[in-house]
């Protein structure tokens, strides 16, 4: 490699370090497994440098990086996550009232404790890894279609269903927080 071309990666790439390891994390679930997916994100990253395109975006490159080392090489070894029952989901939104003041799930934002995280960690490959991108790391729809190659209307079905999986894991836990007041009994 080049002077120019290390200064390059330093300046564009080293700046998102630590996005593409709170996802790693979030991904591996294991801040080993995550430090260790990083290095390899950054490696890969650092040998393909020359076909990247400067002043795009780096950060959505590195985290399809990410996201394409940790399929290949991650996932195949970690142990298969538990089953959602989307209908179940779909049929017991928690939160009504603030799922239509807060259609685009700020609610989440404000509640970073570790069960949440635990409850995120949880989430089925394909929606933990939607609802970080977008609720976590902020990124828009078309980044996150892109970087996990699905149709932007796939990643908002993953994004609605996964909010609603940790609005149904975490009701309990809102309530005792003082977020939401208790729902009455259905009758």
């Amino acid at each position: 490699m080049t002077e120019n071309t290390r200064r390059s990666f330093e300046a564009e790439a080293l700046p998102h370090l630590d996005a593409v390891y709170r996802v790693a994390l979030r991904l591996a679930g294991d801040e080993t497994q995550a430090e260790d997916l990083t290095q390899e994100t950054m490696l890969k990253g650092y040998r393909a440098w020359p076909g990247y395109r400067q002043g795009t975006n780096a950060r959505a490159w590195l985290l399809t990086i990410l996201r394409n080392t940790f399929i290949n090489e991650y996932r195949r070894d970690r142990r298969a996550g538990y089953t959602i029952d989307i209908s179940a989901i779909e049929e017991f939104t928690v939160f009504r009232d603030v799922q239509d003041a807060d259609p685009e799930g700020s609610f989440f934002s404000q509640l970073v404790d570790d069960d949440v995280t635990r409850a995120i960690d949880a989430l089925p490959d394909e929606f933990r890894e939607t609802l970080v991108l977008s609720d976590i790391e902020g990124l828009p729809y078309a980044e996150i279609a892109r970087i996990t190659d699905v149709p932007v209307g796939t990643v908002k079905s993953r994004l609605f269903r996964a909010r609603q999986a940790l609005q149904r894991e975490l009701y309990t836990y809102a309530v005792d927080m003082g977020y939401i007041a208790k729902r009455e009994a259905r009758s």
